[in-house]
């Protein structure tokens, strides 16, 4: 593999055309641990490892691009959650994030619940066995057939999103003969303070019932109302990639006001309440995530405090971390392909994947960090931007980053943090075939779901 240098664009202390960019680290071969899953180091050569494997056997092994998932580092957090949030709490892993069979095995060892918003997503996780009660069924337009298979498996929970989905849960369970637990999704007024495509309590948007309005609680009246229905609590998510706890003290606040007009109304105390989701993690040195334990100290002290207040008993809580649990555990190998100056502005540097495997820059401007992952280097830091293959100038991977001046074509790249909404909204933009995933634990690498091929796609071309 060729290591010869190439002119590298603007280095650090240059002063750029938009007049500010992050400085690059004083040791581009570190690795922040909060960014990297737990066992992901260098070895003495100098190249990225993972659960002790080397990651040029696995590009050699396995072909680039490819997410790789670092198992013990997903059961680690796994427990973690569940420990936090202790036995009078439940945890559901956000299913949307990233969902295999492995990793619904994976949580059902681990002990956590699981959160699915489609019928895709219900079939894996009956398919690998997680027990029906321990799963909920989320979305905002369910179709009877997806309806149907849950209240048929016996899920624990279906959270129902509108007045027409309320008739079509009650109306499955009344003919299949089952009282189905049901929890209501309410739209709390929150502003989270991140991306507004990722922002899901404001007001304006599709999810859930407006507490404003009374929306809410007419839908509290009409689940009460119907026997084959179940009504155990109230829903709630504010947003994602959060790190203020602000909203979810604002949350809690209202959605406790919700249960306490529900007792003076029917006479009833709901027994749950979840906050959902949307705690952040840490993309680059810059994010500042909090552990599993702060977040369950302070949600549990927010209801606990607000219930209190309005007399109620406090009801079970439920969170739905996904990103926060899976994001971290894997990176994306890529291999670089070519390697090109832009004088006076930065290097481009093309990878063998993209915005098919990672579209979350390009959808959401979000920030990843990258390092050279085959071997380390006392090159001179280049700014780059990383970019795919794809016939699109917007396919970007990381927008700006620190490379080392010596990077040549053949080297491999890692982008960490990737495990979290990458593989789960891949696609297949020009044709392209979706990366494998990899997990690796204690000295061995196996596929968990293969690389998509060739044939794969010419099979549903029926044309």
């Amino acid at each position: 593999m060729s290591r010869s240098a190439h002119p590298a664009g603007p280095r650090h202390g240059d002063v750029l055309p938009e007049g500010h960019y992050t400085p690059p680290p004083s040791d581009l071969n570190s690795l922040d641990p909060r960014v990297w899953a737990q066992t992901v180091e260098r070895t003495a050569e100098g190249a990225l490892s993972v659960g002790g494997v080397d990651v040029r056997r696995l590009a050699e092994e396995f072909g680039t691009p490819a997410y790789v998932m670092d198992e013990n580092d997903f059961r680690a957090r796994c427990r973690a959650w569940r420990e936090a949030f202790g036995p009078d709490a439940d945890v559901f892993y956000a299913g949307k994030a990233f969902l295999s069979r492995a990793v619904v095995r994976w949580l059902h060892e681990e002990g956590l619940n699981l959160d699915v918003c489609s019928g895709g997503e219900l079939a894996t996780a009956l398919a690998a066995g997680m027990p029906p009660e321990r799963i909920a069924l989320h979305g905002n337009n369910k179709s009877m057939e997806e309806i149907t298979r849950a209240v048929e498996a016996g899920v624990g929970r279906i959270v129902v999103d509108s007045f027409q989905e309320i008739a079509r849960v009650a109306h499955v369970a009344r003919r299949l003969g089952r009282r189905q637990p049901v929890q209501i999704r309410v739209t709390v007024g929150v502003e989270a303070h991140t991306h507004e495509f990722i922002a899901t309590a404001h007001e304006d948007q599709k999810f859930g019932l407006a507490l404003a309005g009374g929306q809410a609680a007419e839908a509290v009246r009409r689940v009460l109302g119907l026997e084959s229905l179940e009504l155990t609590g109230i829903h709630s998510h504010i947003g994602s990639q959060i790190f203020d706890m602000a909203g979810f003290e604002v949350s809690a606040r209202r959605v406790v006001g919700l249960l306490t007009e529900v007792r003076d109304e029917h006479g009833v105390e709901l027994p749950e309440i979840d906050l959902g989701g949307g705690l952040g993690i840490a993309y680059t040195s810059e994010d500042d995530p909090r552990e599993p334990h702060e977040i369950a100290k302070a949600l549990g002290d927010i209801v606990t405090r607000e219930c209190e207040a309005a007399g109620l008993a406090v009801p079970r809580l439920s969170v739905e971390p996904g990103r926060a649990i899976v994001g971290p555990t894997a990176f994306t190998l890529y291999e670089v392909g070519t390697v090109k100056e832009l004088e006076g502005l930065r290097t481009y540097v093309s990878v063998d994947g993209g915005m098919s495997d990672n579209i979350r820059t390009a959808l959401y401007d979000a920030e990843y960090s990258v390092t050279l992952a085959s071997r380390a280097s006392d090159a001179e830091p280049m700014l780059s931007r990383v970019v795919g293959k794809h016939c699109e100038s917007g396919d970007i991977v990381v927008r700006d980053a620190f490379l080392p001046a010596d990077l040549a074509p053949g080297d491999l790249l890692a982008v960490p943090a990737t495990g979290a909404y990458c593989r789960s909204m891949a696609s297949n933009y020009n044709h392209a075939l979706r990366p494998p995933v990899i997990a690796v634990r204690d000295g061995e690498a196996r596929t968990i779901v293969r690389r998509e091929t060739e044939e794969d796609l010419l099979r549903l071309d029926v044309g």
